[in-house]
């Protein structure tokens, strides 16, 4: 069944994820990017910890294992993680939510290659097939002609450098995952979780009290809307450290390309943004690609 789980533990995540990228959104006026990246973080720890605790429950003789290899891979993945949400943050206010968050599934061919290289997970030729077509879709989605952003065109590269962190964090946070308790991925997957939040959280807080201090009052005077943020981002990251605990980079990230479409709809429901013809048949392309990537 564990086999399994990681296709709805992906499209949760990918739900939650989208209403805390449009969250934190809203709050980048008054805080910045990087202020609202710190709210996925700090608001979401107490939630994650909640999660951890009851893992825990369920599975008391899991134990924690914060060996030099864990360590490695949850550091390597925080800190990409966090530049990951501050470009594409800016890449949604430059360019769109719905082409921003798309532009983020660059992560899907750069995970699969980051995978490969470093880490030595394998996809079928099936599934390079649907990387290939996915690129292309991407490849269309980088001039983002139409789009109701600031500026397409920066915006379109803060999407791509997105995808290209995300790709880092996946990997590594997978392999954190396998490295915390082999045993036990679900506890393993929220433990780790818990690990990565405080040290984001703690690095954004110290980073910002020493160098935007009105972003950080800003945050705090939002405490409402970032707590919603940060419930959906714990829910989000959950979901995304249990599927990484499961199944490689790639696949996981293919199907959490459903998000696409979720964010074209919340973007034109909650930011009147609309999406060109060519934007929309290049998303059409990237979602065959990612149908095909999951057949691995």
């Amino acid at each position: 069944m564990l086999n399994f789980l990681w296709i709805p533990a992906t499209v949760l995540a990918s739900g939650f994820q989208v209403a805390r990228n449009g969250l934190q959104r809203s709050l980048m006026p008054q805080t910045g990017p990087w202020g609202a990246t710190l709210v996925r973080f700090l608001f979401g720890l107490p939630f994650s910890i909640l999660f951890a605790l009851v893992a825990q429950a369920l599975a008391p003789a899991a134990r924690p294992h914060l060996t030099p290899a864990f360590w490695q891979a949850a550091v390597t993945g925080a800190l990409a993680q966090v530049l990951a949400t501050a470009a594409l943050l800016v890449a949604m206010r430059r360019a769109g939510f719905a082409v921003g968050t798309s532009l983020q599934q660059s992560s899907l061919p750069l995970a699969a290659l980051i995978g490969l290289a470093v880490y030595h997970d394998h996809l079928s030729p099936l599934a390079w097939g649907g990387v290939a077509v996915t690129t292309a879709g991407l490849l269309v989605l980088t001039w983002p002609k139409g789009a109701t952003g600031e500026q397409p065109l920066s915006g379109a590269a803060f999407g791509l450098l997105s995808g290209l962190f995300f790709g880092f964090s996946l990997n590594a946070f997978r392999h954190a995952s396998l490295a915390m308790e082999p045993q036990h991925p679900i506890y393993s997957a929220v433990a780790s979780v818990v690990v990565v939040q405080a040290m984001q959280a703690l690095g954004l807080l110290i980073w910002l009290g020493l160098r935007d201090r009105k972003a950080l009052a800003a945050v705090f005077r939002s405490w409402r809307q970032s707590l919603g943020a940060g419930l959906c981002g714990a829910c989000a990251s959950a979901g995304w450290f249990i599927a990484l605990a499961l199944s490689a980079a790639a696949p996981v990230r293919a199907v959490g390309v459903v998000e696409a479409p979720m964010a074209a709809i919340a973007g034109r429901r909650f930011f009147s943004e609309r999406l060109h013809p060519r934007q929309i048949a290049a998303g059409g392309a990237v979602l065959i690609g990612v149908l095909l990537t999951t057949l691995n």
